[in-house]
């Protein structure tokens, strides 16, 4: 084999040895920049994966509801305080309030928003209270009149902490109409402590 037979073996061997290189370099730059586009989808899926969680959360700290008594009869008087069962839900977003008890537990401290009203016709005088676990942080009262309507209502913003029960209860000697839309309790978490 002459010199320049060999030297033509050695360069196409060189060159053979430069294309693969070559090629290696560009497919570890694939290999890079699909490994960085990998990482930045990870990235971003584990953002929406947290942005979920944190909507399910919010989801399940919403506390709404809104109930009345069902029935067109008068609710009272008894001769004991009785915690009002407001049975007919129109809204329980949350089941924080229960139509059993008439209790609603407090899913997470906060800022809450409640209402109570009342129906009632004038031979009995109505007095409902509304209780922050055992204490009476608002009432409605109406003393024993002639008329055949009376009307009450009171509202508040309550600062509760997670488990805090709010309940309405009759006074006893006085009474109320179950009407679902006159006699309502409702309320709603307004801001969740932070």
């Amino acid at each position: 084999m002459n010199l320049s037979s060999s030297f033509l073996i050695l360069l196409f061997c060189g060159l053979a040895v430069v294309q693969g290189t070559i090629e290696t370099n560009a497919m570890t730059e694939k290999l890079n920049s699909l490994e960085i586009k990998m990482l930045n989808i990870e990235s971003r899926l584990e953002n929406y994966e947290n942005r979920i969680l944190q909507l399910e959360q919010k989801e399940r700290n919403t506390a709404i509801f809104s109930a009345g008594i069902g029935g067109n009869s008068p609710f009272g008087p008894f001769n004991t305080d009785v915690t009002t069962i407001y049975n007919h839900t129109f809204v329980n977003i949350g089941n924080a309030y229960s139509p059993v008890t008439g209790v609603f537990t407090a899913p997470v401290s906060g800022v809450y928003f409640f209402t109570i009203f009342s129906l009632s016709g004038g031979e009995h005088s109505i007095r409902l209270l509304l209780y922050k676990n055992n204490e009476v942080i608002s009432h409605i009262h109406d003393h024993r009149s002639t008329d055949t309507a009376d009307n009450g209502g009171n509202a508040g913003f309550y600062q509760l902490q997670q488990g805090d029960t709010v309940y309405v209860r009759l006074k006893e000697g006085t009474h109320v109409y179950k009407s679902r839309t006159g006699t309502t309790f409702s309320g709603f978490l307004v801001k969740q402590n932070s």
